[in-house]
């Protein structure tokens, strides 16, 4: 079946590429088109559809408020597609925030960037689909919750590693934001461009306690810090002269770079203390062998479950395969590991 996508844009040139991009694709179907977020709220009632194209830039209600209302009122797949959303900007980052499932800049000009990756960014979006209203009920409760206090406990891990893809930047926003100020050290891959990872470890840093930075090369890994792998470099730890984070410009693993299963493995394979291991949704298999390495080597490990993963892709796999040894809800995921 195709997937239906409706166009939400005010510029009728811009409505035409779109549906130009998408018109070569038997699976993909264009079934509506609107200019303003009036009469995309009509469409969307009226026709259902399995994603929804969208502008910042609206006339009357802005791209990102309306993006916001779709969340909560009927959970939709949406694509923003903008001159405001290119990499690294903060409307691409406060749209993946509210539940965008991508991102994607216009093309500059009528002979400009065609939407070549659009295409599967549609399939893989409609795919998603049947999981995104309960991982919108499941987020909404628990940005609604207090913060969980915690007191330092025996049982905690001596080191946390994180990996994510698609759906992680607001399950990280709210898995961290349940962390202890002074949380075991932490380390993250998240699948984002390299233009993406600074400002989206500073938004980690505002609305988390424990502090949060990309990581840099050769950083001591402490407690209280979370590290964020910097978009196109692998993230993995060292233990020559303290624990550190090593950071290479090596290929791709598992088509990612950075990659959950480098992380993951070099903590396997190097750190002697007692580590816990999370995968939480995306699409693939990034970080499956890796935690299952983890483990193998004594290992606390834990998947986020289907029905508030974005796309239970990855969890899946790590499940799966053995890796994680239980699936949680994105909501509990912080108290079991501080348990």
């Amino acid at each position: 079946m195709a997937a239906r996508v409706l166009v939400v844009d005010d510029s009728p040139t811009m409505r035409a590429l779109l549906k130009h991009a998408l018109s070569a694709h038997s699976d993909i179907e264009v079934v509506g088109e609107a200019s303003h977020t009036q009469e995309a709220r009509e469409k969307i009632k009226l026709f259902d559809p399995d994603v929804v194209t969208l502008d910042v830039e609206m006339p009357g209600m802005n791209g990102l408020a309306f993006l916001d209302k779709i969340m909560r009122l009927r959970p939709t797949p949406v694509i923003m597609v903008s001159n405001h959303t290119a990499p690294g900007a903060s409307a691409t980052i406060e749209a993946l925030e509210i539940g965008a499932f991508e991102c994607i800049a216009k093309p500059s000009g009528v002979h400009g960037n065609t939407f070549e990756a659009l295409p599967e960014l549609i399939r893989e979006a409609a795919a998603s689909r049947p999981q995104i209203a309960a991982s919108r009920d499941a987020s909404a409760v628990m940005r609604s919750a207090p913060a969980a206090t915690h007191d330092r406990h025996a049982n905690w891990p001596d080191l946390i590693g994180i990996g994510s893809s698609t759906g992680g930047v607001e399950a990280l926003i709210s898995l961290l934001a349940d962390f202890p100020a002074d949380c075991p050290p932490t380390l993250i891959v998240q699948h984002l461009p390299a233009s993406f990872t600074t400002s989206f470890a500073a938004r980690l840093d505002r609305v988390c306690r424990a502090h949060v930075a990309e990581a840099q090369h050769g950083a001591a890994i402490l407690p209280g810090h979370v590290y964020l792998a910097p978009g196109g470099r692998h993230l993995s730890i060292k233990t020559a002269g303290g624990l550190r984070c090593h950071l290479t410009e090596d290929g791709l693993v598992q088509g990612h770079r950075p990659s959950v299963d480098v992380l993951f493995s070099s903590i396997a394979q190097s750190f002697e203390g007692q580590a816990t291991g999370i995968i939480l949704t995306g699409m693939g298999r990034d970080g499956a062998e890796g935690l299952l390495q983890m483990r193998k080597q004594g290992a606390r490990t834990m998947a986020q479950d289907e029905a508030t993963s974005l796309v239970y892709g990855m969890p899946r796999v790590a499940w799966e395969i053995g890796a994680a040894q239980v699936r949680l809800p994105l909501g509990k995921i912080a108290k079991e590991t501080f348990a």
